[in-house]
């Protein structure tokens, strides 16, 4: 069970304000549900969140913003935790928007490192009233009551557009708020695709780990069309919500093929691939911890079949080159800078 977030932590400080039917948006600790046994419906776009609060009683558990189980006009108290990217909390409040009652009460909350200062700001542009309520954890809590709900809801109005070019071939490729790196070619992930083109995986099947919109696999199959040679398939996996619908768009609009499976991790994925490409999410800010990336890397070898290629692109000052080595097998840098390593392992 997930550690308990300080923003959830201060939402139990006024559990008391949740009147009526009750809705959780954004939820990223199990350990919520658990302290408020009334229920209600928890919505997380995290697919491992999502999964950890599956079985508690008295509550109904929504994966994403476009579940179908998500119904209008259906809650008197909706709890919007501050997403990380500012971008998403529009999309969340207009969420909570739609699945506020007549009269029902909206609740922001989030951490000041958070932002949760600015957020007010884009809580008020709705709801010029809404006043704080609570300041603990180093969060602020806010209410907006009476906000005027919303009579439609439709994530396909959220989603953009944006042409990529690498190597001299581009596609287009969706975007909602909150995805990675939206509206533009991640520097890792562009000379991972650069390694693609001037060293070639040699494999029908492959699997893209932590997919994103799906870029990997629709440049690469678009560059293998361009060539007249046989595309290889591209599976995706990834656990937010969002880059799961992106991915499926961006395929449909390349003529890309390849299953795209929400999932935290590779550990319930099941399958074995000829070839695995990432470009992992495993650095945030300075810190550097290895424990992801050694438990990623022991799922990968699950995966990758005996003498199969894992090309992996990660920030060039993290010590993976001795952890794939240890985990997959022989390993070479294709491409080097001070910012990003390519790496390409065979597994044993």
């Amino acid at each position: 069970m997930s550690e308990m977030p300080n923003s959830h932590q201060a939402l139990l400080r006024i559990h008391h304000s949740l009147k009526g039917r009750l809705a959780l948006l954004g939820v990223r600790s199990s350990s919520l549900l658990e302290k408020l046994p009334s229920g209600g419906m928890a919505m997380s776009e995290h697919a491992g969140h999502a999964g950890e609060m599956a079985n508690f009683a008295n509550w109904q558990v929504c994966f994403g913003y476009d579940d179908p189980d998500l119904k209008p006009a259906n809650f008197d108290t909706v709890v919007v935790f501050l997403p990380k990217a500012r971008a998403e909390l529009d999309l969340r409040l207009a969420l909570a928007r739609w699945l506020s009652a007549a009269g029902a009460t909206v609740i922001l909350l989030g951490e000041k490192k958070e932002g949760i200062a600015g957020a007010v700001k884009q809580l008020k542009a709705i709801a010029p009233e809404a006043t704080k309520i609570d300041s603990a954890r180093h969060c602020q809590v806010w209410s907006a009551m009476g906000i005027e709900p919303l009579i439609s809801f439709d994530l396909a109005e959220w989603m953009v557009w944006h042409r990529i070019e690498c190597a001299g071939v581009s596609v287009n490729v969706a975007g909602l708020p909150g995805i990675f790196s939206q509206g533009e070619l991640d520097g890792g992930t562009a000379i991972l695709l650069e390694t693609l083109a001037h060293t070639p995986l040699r494999s029908d099947h492959v699997l893209d780990f932590a997919c994103g919109a799906g870029v990997i696999g629709a440049w690469l199959q678009s560059w293998q069309r361009e060539r007249g040679e046989g595309q290889s398939a591209v599976d995706g996996v990834d656990v937010q919500s969002q880059a799961v619908i992106c991915a499926r768009a961006t395929y449909e609009r390349a003529g890309a093929t390849g299953k795209i499976t929400a999932s935290d991790g590779l550990a319930r994925i099941e399958g074995v691939w000829p070839a695995i490409v990432t470009n992992p999410p495993f650095h945030s800010g300075v810190k550097t911890d290895t424990s992801m990336t050694e438990n990623f890397l022991r799922d990968v070898s699950r995966h990758l079949k005996s003498r199969g290629e894992l090309r992996l692109v990660a920030n060039s000052f993290l010590p993976y080159e001795s952890l794939i080595k240890r985990f997959i097998g022989p390993v070479e840098r294709l491409y080097e800078d001070r910012r990003f390593t390519v790496y390409r392992a065979i597994r044993r």
